[in-house]
C-alpha cells in the first residue's frame, strides 16, 4: 500500500530534527549519518533519499523560526507570536532567556553552529545568512529607532542577542554568563526602544 503524500514531508522533518539536536550538542564534524537517522528512528539506506550530502542536510539545518513557521521550539514558557506588534522585544527576551541558554540541543543554529558555517561552503553560508536577515527584518519591522538607523540597529541587536549567547555558551562560570545574557539583554531593548521608563504623572495641586 502506497504512503499517503504527507509521508515524504513528515520523514523528512524527521531527519532534519534529528540533525539540528545532534549538530547543536556535538558539531557537524563529530556527527554521523548514522546517528542521524537513528535519532529520526530510520535507517541509514533512506537518507539519500531526502539529501544529496550531509552538507545539503546541514544547510537545512540552519533554519529557524525566522524562516520556517512549523519550527518548533522547546524552550520551556518562551513563546514568539511572529505577527504581534512587540515582536522585536519578544524576540530579545526569547533569544537571550535562560531557557535558550540551557537547552542546547534545541538552540537556534545561529548560536550553536557558527563556526561550523566559517568552515564550510557556500550553500551554508548562504543559509546563515539567509536567517539572520530573516531575524533583522524581523526587529527592523517594530523598533522605534527612525530612517535609515532602523536597519543598522536591527542589525546591532540581532549581533548582540547572537554573539552574547555564543560567549555566554562559552563561560565556565555560570553568574557571570547569566550576567552577559541580561546585559545584552537590557542593551538590545534600549536600542529598540523597549525599557524606558513611562513617566510618572504629575501631582496636582
Amino acid at each position: 500500500m502506497p504512503y499517503p503524500a504527507s509521508h515524504r514531508t513528515k520523514v523528512k522533518k524527521k531527519i532534519v530534527s534529528s540533525a539540528r539536536r545532534l549538530f547543536n550538542r556535538h558539531g557537524f564534524e563529530k556527527v554521523s549519518l548514522d546517528q542521524i537517522m537513528e535519532g529520526a528512528g530510520l535507517t541509514r539506506g533512506g537518507f539519500y533519499s531526502y539529501f544529496e550530502s550531509k552538507s545539503d542536510l546541514y544547510a537545512e539545518v540552519l533554519g529557524c523560526f525566522f524562516t520556517d513557521p512549523e519550527w518548533q521550539s522547546c524552550w520551556d514558557g518562551v513563546e514568539v507570536d511572529l505577527k504581534s506588534k512587540g515582536v522585536g522585544r519578544d524576540v530579545i527576551r526569547a533569544y537571550l532567556s535562560i531557557q535558550h541558554f540551557e537547552d542546547v540541543e534545541n538552540s537556534c543554529p545561529m548560536v550553536a553552529l557558527p563556526t561550523d558555517v566559517t568552515r564550510s561552503g557556500p550553500t551554508a553560508k548562504r543559509a546563515f545568512e539567509t536567517v539572520f536577515a530573516a531575524m533583522v527584518s524581523v526587529l527592523e519591522r517594530s523598533i522605534h529607532a527612525r530612517g535609515r538607523d532602523r536597519h543598522a540597529v536591527a542589525q546591532a541587536m540581532a549581533a548582540l542577542c547572537i554573539g552574547g549567547m555564543v560567549v555566554a555558551r562559552a563561560m565556565e562560570d555560570r553568574r557571570a554568563a547569566d550576567n552577559l545574557r541580561n546585559a545584552c539583554m537590557r542593551v538590545a531593548l534600549a536600542l529598540g526602544g523597549w525599557n524606558r521608563r513611562k513617566p510618572r504623572a504629575r501631582k496636582t495641586a
